[in-house]
């Protein structure tokens, strides 16, 4: 171990929150720092290389160092940073992606199981149909991703991206086994039945590979195959019931019966007749045999053509039957690519064994019927076929989608659920749900055909989402879009269940009541509105008497004044919520007001704006700007400290500046421009490194306890600062999507042509009036004179990031939706007061001989999570007083946060009631006294018990006349 390596962790021990240090383990990145032991025995080895060196080495003063000091490294991105020993708190993975369950793709079930996968940008994100929860897998690509298939099994999953470039993932442990590039963009991507198969459809060829399943090898993915000929792309599969033939629609008005397993020799077999491209082709097989029987081609003009497999009439050569569909042209090519499984160097699929295979390829073929759905003009862009029912359902692109049984071709239903393209639609395994997607909108819809009912019906914002608030109690999210949308997201399940929209210009803020009934929206339309969470209306509406345009807004702590900050008048209006009258004017600023906050101990409130100032205002006894904090560049915004003692703000030269409220001091900076500066769009004219655009934070937001304080701005990274040493602790990249502006700090020069870069010029050959197959931005300029529709990529940046008043997660209102960040305390072992005496022995053999207050004592100071949960279980209800009043203070909070925990999870309801219950009893002073260190795990427990009882009371409300009958019944007795 080197001198210099010594050095960076007792810079380590400087600045880190906890004076541990990993000296011979590090993190692998910063945005994901991992806690482990000190190892004593390396600290003693190279305390006694240094005590050697120490007599020829001059020592080190801080200003002739080339190691710099803790605040110094305060401005320097996190690669120049020695890696920081985290703590709990620092600890925060990525759980979740509001507000985005469908952005164009696939949507494909999990096998036979009720999940259901579809693509969200560069995720994917699993929706459980029958627990009413939805989370977004911890991977993510490069790029957009477009095809989804699922084994049968359900187990894996191959996800690949409009690059080419796709994840083979364990879906069961969410995690990536492999990954493989398809050197082009794949149109369509199926699993065999048997689950040994892989058909990829690239461009005009179409791919056999072989799946890797749970085999452990160098390189798990084999090319076995590869049919060429197509004259356009393909764009669906259907395997066949034994995986031996694949059907194959394509552009070029043709579907191709393709003969996959080696041993079948022959040409493929082509079924013409269609006027516009197949969307989709499918095999039709007997219900009592299983043998197929027939195939379904349909095509984009609303065709559906019936063909039936004539019986006893397949060849017994290899030599083609007679048919209009086989092409003679280049036939000695085709045979050729035939030999030896048909490429060279590759391995063999395995012969044929089953004698009894009919080869479709070879059989003849008969046109039986042709029907046509009748939507002319619209076009069919998505459909999917059920063997087993026997059913076909069709969308099209003006927004309807038709059931029908097959081969009658009886409407079951035919209804509309948008005017927009249905970019998908397909059944899940027992049929009796349709599953459909609207890219343009951002919709997935699943609907049950028997029931006629929705068992899913979400849908997120259209455009950026501008603003987030968490409620009270962390349970609900509130976004605000420029689609003019307020939407309100229950957190733990991932779903929408209201959604605002009376307002008629983009949503810019939105603000919790501290009642956790009520919610408010500011927006450009001129007006503030209160909603009522339980009625879901509109219940109160603020103006001004002349229109103006709000962009902040706040309200203090009782929820009587309402206070909003303008854009046009620079004027902060100031209502009474229960009057809804304008109670004052506040005037003094020269610029657009964008930031806004009460004081939470006071009445006191501080507005930021972009001329240079900072200004409190005493609200309720009108004296105006009762103090002003001037700067050198614009403010653009601010955040109070829960405990109301400190202002931090951000202004336009990347500088954080922090101010005490009360003596009007400045505290001290924190210098980000290099922390947060990453990425050049495609526009930028200066490289990443040299280029002042985007280098300052627009949104800050401190921590449950205060202790650290999160910043995002117009890049791709999220900075979180420790506010008592000034330095950045991580950094978190929001994205790693390429199909996003903003991401690559160096843009490829073959990219960039003489009409700018590829990527923003307009493709003329898309098919525009099919409508649009990716959630895209559309004209942002709303019809002014002069605006011109948004052709680009979007950007990657940040613009509103919220702490949960648990302290335990925090949300972020990014490009891709709202990322969802919480602590992961599952594999950290961070005690707090480690012996050689604290053991896990120690504490099972306290617990043997019932000394149980020595055993949680022990177990809280070896934080480990399942101990202190198995001594307070073993602790018999008439001592849990004793042992609370043993407890020392500074274990309280561990004991909280497992409380909190177990209220979640366990079903002794009123034994942890008892223990919380007990503990503020003997601790409450001392709860009191510290209630800004204690406040994240009070928040927690708070949340906990509210959902309970909000849980009980839904039970009990809806079980009211049976308990009542068991009352009776019991009281007879």
């Amino acid at each position: 171990m080197s001198l210099s390596r010594f050095f960076f962790c007792k810079i380590q021990q400087k600045f880190s929150t906890e004076t541990k240090c990993t000296i011979c383990e590090t993190a692998p990145n910063l945005g994901q720092i991992v806690s482990v032991q000190p190892n004593n025995k390396a600290h003693q080895k190279l305390q006694t290389q240094v005590n050697q060196k120490s007599k020829s080495t001059k020592t080190l003063s801080s200003s002739s160092s080339r190691f710099p000091s803790a605040k110094t490294l305060a401005g320097r991105p996190p690669s120049r940073l020695p890696p920081l020993c985290s703590s709990p708190a620092m600890n925060y993975r990525f759980q979740n992606l509001l507000g985005a369950p469908y952005r164009g793709g696939d949507a494909v079930f999990a096998g036979d199981s009720p999940v259901l996968l579809s693509a969200v940008g560069n995720r994917v994100a699993s929706t459980d149909l029958a627990a009413s929860s939805s989370l977004t897998l911890p991977f993510e690509s490069s790029s957009n991703v477009t095809r989804l298939a699922v084994s049968p099994s359900g187990d894996f999953l191959l996800a690949a991206d409009d690059n080419g470039r796709a994840l083979y993932a364990n879906l069961r442990r969410r995690a990536v086994l492999h990954r493989v590039s398809f050197k082009g963009a794949p149109s369509a991507v199926r699993f065999s039945p048997d689950g040994q198969l892989i058909a990829v459809a690239v461009g005009k060829v179409v791919q056999i590979w072989r799946s890797p399943g749970f085999r452990k090898e160098f390189f798990p993915f084999h090319l076995l195959r590869t049919f060429p000929g197509f004259a356009a792309g393909v764009t669906a599969f259907d395997w066949s019931p034994d995986s031996a033939f694949l059907l194959a629609s394509c552009k070029d008005l043709t579907a191709r019966l393709l003969p996959v397993k080696s041993g079948l020799r022959g040409k493929p077999f082509l079924f013409l007749g269609h006027r516009a491209a197949v969307v989709g082709a499918f095999f039709a097989t007997d219900k009592k045999t299983g043998r197929v029987r027939g195939v379904y081609t349909v095509s984009k003009d609303g065709a559906i053509f019936t063909w039936n497999l004539v019986e006893g009439n397949e060849d017994s050569d290899t030599s083609p039957p007679p048919s209009p569909g086989t092409p003679e042209q280049g036939s000695e090519q085709n045979d050729a690519m035939e030999l030896d499984g048909g490429s060279r160097k590759r391995k063999s699929l395995g012969e044929s064994g089953n004698s009894d295979t009919t080869l479709l390829h070879l059989a003849k073929w008969e046109l039986q019927e042709k029907h046509f759905f009748m939507q002319s003009p619209a076009k069919l862009t998505a459909c999917d076929y059920h063997r087993e029912l026997d059913m076909v359902v069709v969308g099209f692109s003006n927004g309807v989608f038709g059931l029908y049984q097959m081969p009658d071709f009886v409407c079951l239903h035919l209804l509309s659920i948008s005017r927009e393209k249905i970019t998908t639609a397909i059944f899940n395994s027992l049929g009796n749900w349709l599953v459909f997607g609207c890219a343009k909108l951002g919709q997935l819809l699943v609907w049950e055909w028997r029931s006629e009912s929705y068992i899913l019906k979400q849908q997120g914002h259209y455009f950026d989402m501008n603003c987030i608030a968490y409620s009270p109690d962390s349970q609900l999210l509130a976004t605000g879009a420029d689609d003019n949308k307020v939407k309100v997201w229950t957190v733990s399940s991932g779903f929408c269940f209201i959604t605002f929209s009376e307002h008629t210009n983009a949503v810019t803020a939105v603000h919790f009541m501290a009642n956790n009934h009520s919610l408010l929206s500011a927006s450009l339309d001129g007006t503030i509105r209160a909603w009522d969470l339980f009625r879901y209306r509109n219940f109160r509406t603020f103006t001004t008497p002349s229109p103006r345009q709000f962009v902040s807004l706040t309200a203090d702590q009782s929820g009587e004044v309402i206070c909003a900050g303008t854009l046009d008048s620079f004027e902060i209006f100031v209502w009474s919520m229960k009057t809804g009258r304008l109670l004052d004017v506040l005037s003094g600023h020269e610029g657009p007001v964008h930031g806004l906050m009460f004081s939470p101990i006071n009445a006191i409130l501080a507005s930021s704006s972009w001329d240079k100032t900072v200004r409190l205002w005493d609200v309720f006894e009108s004296k105006g700007a009762v103090e002003t904090f001037q700067h050198s560049h614009d403010v653009l915004t601010l955040a109070y400290r829960s405990d109301g003692r400190q202002i931090a703000c951000s202004t336009l030269d990347g500088l954080i500046h922090f101010w005490d409220p009360s003596d009007g001091l400045l505290m001290y900076t924190i210098e980000g421009r290099r922390d947060i500066a990453g990425g050049r769009l495609m526009t930028d004219r200066r490289s990443a490194a040299n280029t002042s655009i985007g280098k300052y934070f627009t949104t800050l937001c401190y921590s449950a306890d205060g202790s650290y304080i999160l910043a995002g701005g117009n890049t791709k990274y999220i900075c979180m600062y420790d506010v008592g040493e000034q330095v950045l602790l991580c950094r978190f990249q929001i994205t790693r999507n390429l199909s996003l502006d903003g991401v690559l700090d160096f843009l490829n020069s073959k990219k960039m042509t003489d009409a700018g870069a590829l990527d923003l010029i307009d493709d003329e050959d898309s098919d525009v009036e099919e409508g649009i197959d990716q959630h895209t931005r559309g004209n942002l300029g709303l019809g002014l004179p002069g605006s011109m529709a948004n052709r680009g990529r979007p950007i990657a940046r940040t613009k509103c990031v919220k702490f949960a008043p648990t302290g335990r997660s925090f949300a972020a209102a990014t490009t891709d939706g709202v990322l969802l960040y919480s602590v992961d305390e599952s594999f950290i072992f961070d005690p707090t007061d480690l012996d050689i005496d604290v053991t896990p022995e120690k504490v099972e053999e306290a617990l043997a001989e019932n000394q149980h207050q020595r055993a949680l004592i022990l177990s809280l100071r070896l934080n480990e999570d399942s101990l202190i949960k198995k001594c307070i279980f073993a602790v018999e209800p008439s001592n849990v007083r004793a042992i609370c009043s043993a407890i020392p203070y500074k274990y309280l909070q561990r004991l909280i946060d497992a409380f909190a925990d177990l209220l979640e999870s366990c079903p002794h309801l009123e034994f942890i009631l008892l223990w919380s219950q007990e503990l503020c009893k003997v601790h409450g002073h001392y709860i009191q006294q510290n209630s800004r260190t204690l406040l994240p795990a009070l928040k927690s427990l708070q949340k906990s018990i509210t959902r309970l009882h909000q849980d009980l009371a839904d039970t009990c409300s809806s079980n009211e006349y049976l308990l009542k009958y068991l009352c009776s019944a019991g009281t007879k007795k």
